[in-house]
C-alpha cells in the first residue's frame, strides 16, 4: 500500500510539474515557430537586398550563411531560456559545449577561418576559373566552410576552405588574357622552317588569337624520334579554349596537307633465328 502511495505521489508531482511548465513550453514552441518564420523572412529580405546591390557574389553568399547561422543560434538561446534555463547556467553550458565542439571540430573552425581569409585577400571570386586541390573548375559558390567548383564535366566539386587558403591556387581569370603553349613534334626529315611558318599562319588566320604580342614558335627539344616545336600565343579568357582547340585541329590538317610528318613512338621487334 505504501508503494502505491509513493507511486501516486510521484505521478501527482509529475502532473503538477507538467501543468506548471506547460505555459513556458507552449511559449517556447510558439517562439520557435515564429522565430523560424522570421528568420526565413529575414533571409529572404537579405537575398533581395544583395540582389539590388552590386556586391561581390562571394561576399553575398558568405554573409547570408553567416547571418542565417547567427540568427538560428540566437533563436536557440531564446527558446532554451524560455524553458526556464537560467542565463548563467546557459552561458556555462554554451561555454563547455563550445570548448568540446571546438576540439571536436577543429577542421571546421579552420575552414571557417579559411573562408574569412578568402574573402579578405580575394585570391579568387565567384565566376573565376581556378585550379586547386587537383580540381579544375569555375567557382560557383563560396560559403562559410566550403567552396563549390563547377567542373568541365558539369559536376560540383566541394573543397574545404581551410585547404584552399593554405595551398596553391591557380586563378586563370586573374588577368583578362592567357598565353597558351602547345608542343608538337615533327620528323627529323621534315622542314623545320616550313613547319614554323605553318604554325604561325594558323595563328594569323584565327581572329581570337592576339596579334600583339605576336605568336612565336621555336625549337624546344631535339628528342629521340622527333624535333619538338613549341608554339606560344595569347588569347582572351572567354575565347581561350576555342582558340586552343582550333590550333590543335588545324595543325593536323595542314601538316598532313604539306607532307610534314608528326612521328609517334614505334617499337621494332626482331625475331632471332635458331
Amino acid at each position: 500500500m505504501e508503494e502505491i502511495m509513493n507511486y501516486q505521489e510521484h505521478v501527482d508531482k509529475a502532473i503538477k510539474w507538467f501543468w506548471d511548465a506547460l505555459p513556458n513550453l507552449l511559449l517556447a514552441i510558439l517562439l520557435l515557430v515564429v522565430g523560424t518564420y522570421i528568420i526565413r523572412v529575414i533571409n529572404k529580405l537579405i537575398r533581395k537586398f544583395f540582389a539590388k546591390k552590386d556586391y561581390d557574389p562571394s561576399l553575398e553568399t558568405f554573409l547570408q550563411s553567416l547571418i542565417s547561422i547567427a540568427l538560428k543560434i540566437l533563436l536557440f538561446v531564446l527558446v532554451i531560456t524560455q524553458l526556464g534555463v537560467q542565463s548563467s547556467s546557459l552561458v556555462a553550458i554554451i561555454g563547455a559545449a563550445g570548448l568540446a565542439v571546438g576540439l571536436a571540430l577543429q577542421g571546421s573552425l579552420a575552414n571557417f577561418a579559411g573562408g574569412v581569409l578568402i574573402l579578405l585577400f580575394k585570391p579568387f571570386k565567384v565566376g573565376d576559373f581556378i585550379s586547386a586541390q587537383g580540381v579544375d573548375g569555375t567557382v560557383k559558390e563560396i560559403s562559410i566552410f566550403t567552396t563549390k567548383l563547377k567542373t568541365f564535366g558539369n559536376q560540383i566539386a566541394i573543397i574545404p576552405n581551410g585547404q584552399l587558403s593554405n595551398n596553391n591556387i591557380i586563378n586563370y581569370n586573374a588577368e583578362n588574357s592567357r598565353r597558351d603553349k602547345i608542343d608538337v613534334g615533327i620528323g627529323y626529315d621534315s622542314n623545320i622552317k616550313k613547319a614554323k611558318d605553318i604554325l604561325l599562319q594558323i595563328c594569323n588566320d584565327n581572329k581570337d588569337i592576339h596579334k600583339d604580342p605576336a605568336p612565336e614558335v621555336y625549337v624546344g627539344e631535339l628528342a629521340d624520334s622527333s624535333v619538338n616545336l613549341t608554339l606560344r600565343f595569347w588569347a582572351d579568357n572567354d575565347t581561350f579554349w576555342k582558340a586552343h582547340f582550333y590550333v590543335m585541329e588545324e595543325i593536323k590538317y595542314r601538316f598532313d596537307a604539306e607532307g610534314i610528318e608528326i612521328p609517334f613512338p614505334q617499337r621494332v621487334v626482331h625475331q632471332m633465328k635458331e
